[in-house]
C-alpha cells in the first residue's frame, strides 16, 4: 500500500492541476473576441459586353450656304480715333550699360603709412608688430600670408593725416630703434 506521504503529495498535484486548468477561466470573467470584419472582394467586376463599349452621338455640323464665287477681301485704312490728334510713337527702349566711374582723381593719395622696416625672417616681423600694437599703434604686416622666400613689410597706419603719422615718427624710433619712412598707402596693392 502506499504510504500516507504518497497520498498525499498526489491529492496535492491532483488539486493544484485543477487550479491551474480552472481557475484562470474562473477570474477573467467573459471574454471578449475581437474579429475582424470585411467584406470581400469580388474577383472580377460583372460587366456586361454593351457597357463596355459606350456609343459616343457623331457631332452635328451646322449647314452653311457658300457663295458661288470667290469672296474678295478689302482692308480699309483705319479710322482716325476720336480725342487723338497724332498716333503714338513708340520707341524702344535702350538700356545703357551701368556707367564705369573711373577713380577720383587724388584717392590713390588720400592714405599715408610710416614703413619701420622690410624682413626676410616673418617671426622677427611678428614680433615687432605685436610690440607696436601692445604700444597702442595701428601696426601690419603686409602680405598677410607671406609665401616662403617673401619679404614682409612692418608698416604703422593706414591714416589720412600725413602730418599726425610725420609726428609719430619720433616716438616710433625711440620705441624700435628704427627710423621710419613715410609712404603713401595703396589700398589694392598695400
Amino acid at each position: 500500500m502506499a504510504s500516507k506521504f504518497q497520498s498525499r503529495l498526489v491529492g496535492t498535484i491532483i488539486l493544484v492541476a485543477i487550479g491551474v486548468i480552472f481557475l484562470p477561466d474562473l477570474f477573467d470573467g467573459k471574454k471578449q473576441h475581437y474579429q475582424e470584419q470585411f467584406a470581400s472582394i469580388p474577383l472580377q467586376p460583372q460587366i456586361g459586353i454593351e457597357d463596355e463599349f459606350a456609343t459616343i452621338p457623331e457631332p452635328q455640323f451646322a449647314e452653311i450656304d457658300l457663295p458661288p464665287e470667290p469672296v474678295t477681301v478689302v482692308i480699309e485704312e483705319p479710322q482716325e480715333l476720336e480725342g487723338v490728334s497724332e498716333p503714338l510713337n513708340v520707341k524702344p527702349l535702350k538700356v545703357a550699360p551701368y556707367p564705369v566711374e573711373k577713380p577720383k582723381v587724388g584717392n590713390h593719395d588720400s592714405g599715408w603709412v610710416v614703413q619701420l622696416g622690410v624682413f626676410r625672417n616673418i617671426d622677427n616681423a611678428n614680433q615687432l608688430v605685436a610690440k607696436l600694437r601692445d604700444a597702442g599703434y595701428q601696426a601690419h604686416v603686409f602680405p598677410k600670408q607671406p609665401k616662403p622666400g617673401d619679404l614682409a613689410r612692418v608698416v604703422v597706419g593706414p591714416d589720412v593725416s600725413k602730418s599726425k603719422l610725420s609726428a609719430q615718427l619720433k616716438d616710433l624710433e625711440k620705441l624700435t630703434g628704427l627710423k621710419g619712412r613715410l609712404l603713401r598707402f595703396n589700398p589694392l596693392n598695400p
